[in-house]
């Protein structure tokens, strides 16, 4: 099959997410200027750079159903901090039910059921049962096509649970990461092997 995307697809789904698969997904914790907090995934997320590190994700402009802006991205170009919160297996459900379009000022922490920590190098809070949660400031924001935006952010601080540090290592089978795939689909890392460059 081959198809060009500006023409459409012959499937019943468009397969694009599909096959960019599996990929991390930001949960993305903000405040507007008022203080008001704000968390929400993104799966459209990655490391782009190891020193200074640095992550981007992607956003659209408006919500769904509502004519608002996406919180999370009128919050950090208020405030140029955001905390990205790493989604384990077990807060699965937590992390659904902060992807819903909620009216602005919703805080989805409390939606969810999930208690706050506040950071330490942004007065951003994130989720505190989060495995892994880095603490940014905003490099860049770079508009793209379609009425996406491409958010860059410094990572500023790292905060890792202990009890998934492993030997030396964060070790992420003990709390499984969670991943999105196309459609409606998830997966999670379970295992993991090694292969070593060649000499």
């Amino acid at each position: 099959m081959f198809y060009r995307p500006k023409d459409g697809h012959p499937l019943p789904h468009n397969p694009f997410k599909a096959i960019i698969a599996p990929r991390p997904i930001g949960w993305i914790s903000t405040v507007d200027a008022d203080g008001r907090a704000n968390l929400a995934p993104y799966s459209f997320f990655n490391g782009i750079n190891e020193a200074p590190p640095m992550v981007m994700f992607a956003s659209g402009s408006h919500k769904l159903g509502l004519d608002e802006r996406k919180d999370s991205l009128a919050n950090i170009l208020e405030t140029e901090q955001f905390c990205v919160n790493i989604v384990s297996t077990e807060l699965a459900d937590a992390m659904n039910k902060t992807s819903g379009h909620f009216p602005y000022g919703t805080d989805e922490f409390e939606q969810a059921g999930l208690a706050k920590t506040a950071g330490r190098e942004v007065n951003v809070p994130f989720v505190t049962a989060a495995p892994v949660t880095m603490e940014c400031t905003l490099y860049k924001v770079i508009d793209l096509p379609g009425s996406q935006h491409m958010v860059i952010g410094e990572v500023v601080g790292i905060h890792i649970d202990d009890a998934h540090i492993k030997d030396g290592l964060l070790d992420v089978t003990s709390y499984q990461p969670l991943a999105r795939l196309g459609y409606h689909d998830y997966a999670s890392v379970t295992e993991v092997f090694s292969l070593k460059r060649p000499e």
